[in-house]
């Protein structure tokens, strides 16, 4: 992965996580710095009432926003630019607001010459955030910062979608085209649409040009092979959407969505959408930065051991699959006489002859993985998530276990559910690689924050008991 590219601000938020991300965290508090703006102007004390108001205006505010800009976006991606939804929006805000206070008691609280420059300059404030959103969208979409689609079926409603996601540029979505066994000539009358290849041909061409959305537009029941490619792009990282209704085995976060207004289903897809990739990272960020500087004097102290007893540098950067399948750069602490990272590598084994004096100590207490805390702040990986194996023993695994690279949907991870259900350190045959990469599996389709710190917990507890790490 570029290295540059790791530290863009912008550079791991999706083109809808960053829409959501103006609707319910910058916009709300836009309005309560407005707030907070007018009663200095006026030179009146933010009192704790103000306060109060702050924070109910910023929770209403930040649902009403996101929500209705949801159901906008579902019935006409073209309202996110017309300036009548922004004042329905903020009446909907000020409606709820004046019954809360006249509920509560404690509207007399406020001066009219506060409220009312509020109340009237909210809108402005907002009109402006939505043109700073749509400049940054549309500066993504010129840097190429796009999801790339393909469409799977020639038929009226795959030709439909093709036509929403051509005229609507908010989307960030850029069809790169069609897919379908039949040839032009055998196309639905009137359709005749260039072709890429055949179903055949789909998951070798989402692998060579970073597909990362396809859009199957073909009836199931009716057509088996469907389901060969479906099994076929599990070996990739591309979110798979089926159009219409499908009923399929095995799903990955499968939920309706909307493209365009036109109602599709994820059968195979990231559970960070939308607010959960928002929550995710700032829990990442959070929780990194706590035990970094709680643990640095810890990882000093490490380095110098490291240093002292062996020759050889302090961290050893290892390259690994990170999200949607991109090389990325893990760091640990060096507990290897070796620094293996080609087409081969051994992975440790107890006993192993190449671990250092304090090697041992470093992989049985997890030390070793201390240095990853600052791959989390670089974006790379998570705090929970699949943990990232070398790249010699990904392209082995992913030709022998159905549905490894799904497991790459998401960040990988310091720690994960593998890890806390027994499946730590050395995976010597197929059958425990297997089952760790169905425990992967699983985190995808049970996600939630709560889910997170219940793993980060019980990573803790192991660790103290020193198990099945060497």
């Amino acid at each position: 992965m570029n290295e540059m590219h790791d530290h863009l601000p912008l550079a791991n938020i999706k083109p809808h996580s960053l829409a959501m991300l103006f609707k319910r965290i910058l916009e709300p508090a836009l309005v309560v710095v407005g707030l907070w703006l007018i009663t200095k102007i006026e030179r009146l004390p933010f009192t704790g009432d103000y306060w109060v108001l702050s924070i109910m205006t910023f929770f209403v505010s930040s649902y009403v926003f996101g929500e209705l800009h949801e159901r906008r976006l579902r019935k006409d991606p073209r309202s996110v630019k017309l300036v009548a939804p922004i004042f329905v929006d903020w009446g909907v805000v000020m409606g709820i607001l004046l019954v809360l206070g006249y509920v509560c008691e404690f509207y007399s609280q406020f001066s009219m010459r506060v409220l009312v420059p509020w109340a009237v300059g909210a809108p402005i404030g907002l009109l402006a955030a939505q043109h700073v959103q749509l400049r940054v969208m549309s500066d993504l979409r010129t840097k190429g910062d796009i999801h790339k689609a393909i469409i799977i079926g020639v038929n009226p409603t795959a030709l439909k979608l093709a036509e929403r996601l051509n005229d609507y540029p908010t989307l960030m979505i850029n069809l790169v085209g069609f897919f379908d066994d039949r040839s032009v000539g055998r196309q639905p009358e009137g359709t005749y649409t260039p072709l890429l290849g055949s179903m055949s041909d789909v998951a070798a061409y989402v692998r060579e040009h970073g597909i990362n959305s396809v859009y199957i537009s073909m009836p199931i029941s009716a057509q088996p092979r469907v389901l060969q490619v479906i099994d076929e792009l599990q070996d990739t990282t591309a979110s798979i959407y089926f159009i219409p209704d499908i009923y399929i085995f095995n799903l990955i976060q499968a939920r309706f969505d909307y493209v365009g207004g036109m109602a599709v289903m994820a059968i195979c897809e990231t559970p960070f959408t939308g607010m959960n990739n928002f929550i995710k990272r700032a829990s990442d960020i959070v929780l990194a930065t706590v035990i970094q500087l709680m643990l640095l004097p810890v990882m000093l102290v490490i380095a110098i051991c490291v240093k002292a007893t062996s020759p050889g540098p302090v961290i050893f950067k290892q390259r690994r699959y990170g999200l949607d399948g991109e090389e990325i750069v893990v760091y640990k602490f060096r507990s290897m006489t070796v620094m293996e990272d080609g087409g081969k590598v051994q992975q440790a084994t107890k006993g192993d002859m190449r671990l250092t004096r304090i090697g041992g100590f470093l992989r049985k207490t997890s030390l070793d993985e201390l240095p990853q805390f600052f791959n989390v702040l670089q974006g790379r990986m998570s705090i929970v998530g699949p943990r990232p194996h070398a790249i010699a023993h990904n392209e082995l695994y992913r030709k022998q276990i159905k549905g490894y690279m799904l497991r790459h949907k998401v960040k990988p991870g310091i720690t994960g559910w593998a890890q806390v259900n027994g499946l730590r350190g050395e995976t010597e045959t197929l059958d425990k690689m297997r089952a760790r990469i169905e425990f992967d599996l699983e985190y995808l389709r049970r996600w939630s924050l709560i889910f997170d710190l219940k793993i980060i917990f019980q990573t803790v507890r192991i660790v103290l008991k020193r198990d099945n790490a060497y």
